[in-house]
């Protein structure tokens, strides 16, 4: 078996530790990740306690460590017009942060009121955010959430990305969210790989039932009931080589330290999401 991709840290794994974005990036470093995603709540509050974007871009170019994409929530497809304009102005000033810092990446998923919005319209409402962040340097990853009232499935996020003709549109893949979405599986083989913009990986059990499954419930990869062999070699299958990034949202670890969590996920994820060598 081999690992043919890269491994990130989405720093929502840590959660439970309380750690300030320059801890986020000491664990990722010293646990072995290529890259990191961080939350744009995290970077606002080191910025809130004075610390300054030029010395945290040095902090991960010392740590090695790359910024591969940061978690965002902006009212970009929200139904009302108003909420819209809001959340391009608050993804604007975000994109202007995040390009400042040198991160390639934003997720730009369903946040917000969009029960009402087609998914003609949000491809529109796409178009614009790319431009927007394409604009400022940083690449925007359409992202579909299982629970959303829109956008839920891969099928959409595809149909969207199409329809905004957005040149080499990006979509931001999720295990768990197609699962409560129901996504089926096989649906990235239809996926090329240079449209993959990020995947992040965990895993979920069998209990609760999809119906109601939530966030909190995800598991290291390995540890569910989630295809994680069959989705590697699909990945492999479309050319994707790019970061899976172990994103978890589990409360309590049980006394472990946030640098055992870190190293034992990349183990997880490295046994899950190795394909066979001959492929």
């Amino acid at each position: 078996m081999t690992f043919p991709f890269k491994l990130s840290l989405n720093t929502s794994t840590l959660f439970p530790y309380k750690l300030g974005v320059e801890e986020h990036i000491a664990v990722a470093a010293e646990a072995g990740y290529a890259g990191i995603e961080l939350w744009v709540r995290d970077i606002d509050a080191y910025l809130e306690a004075g610390g300054r974007l030029p010395a945290l871009r040095r902090r991960l170019e010392e740590a090695g460590i790359e910024a591969v994409n940061a978690i965002a929530f902006w009212t970009w497809a929200d139904s009302e017009p108003a909420a819209r304009r809001q959340g391009f102005e608050h993804a604007k000033r975000e994109l202007e942060l995040l390009a400042e810092l040198g991160c390639a990446a934003a997720a730009a998923p369903p946040f917000g009121s969009v029960a009402g919005t087609e998914l003609g319209d949000m491809a529109e409402q796409f178009a614009k955010l790319a431009e927007l962040s394409r604009g400022l340097g940083v690449e925007p990853y359409l992202e579909f959430w299982g629970r959303a009232s829109r956008l839920n499935k891969l099928s959409e996020a595809v149909y969207v990305a199409m329809q905004s003709g957005v040149k080499d549109a990006k979509l931001l893949l999720d295990p768990f969210h197609m699962y409560t979405g129901g996504s089926d599986t096989e649906g990235i083989g239809f996926l090329q790989g240079n449209r993959i913009g990020i995947v992040h990986v965990n895993d979920y059990p069998a209990v609760p039932p999809r119906a109601d499954i939530a966030d909190k419930d995800r598991l290291f990869p390995g540890d569910g009931i989630a295809p994680s062999a069959r989705i590697a070699k699909l990945l492999y299958d479309s050319g994707y080589r790019g970061y899976l990034s172990l994103e978890l949202f589990i409360s309590d670890f049980g006394g472990r330290s946030a640098l055992d969590i870190a190293r034992h996920g990349l183990k997880k994820a490295i046994a899950a999401y190795s394909v066979a060598a001959s492929v």
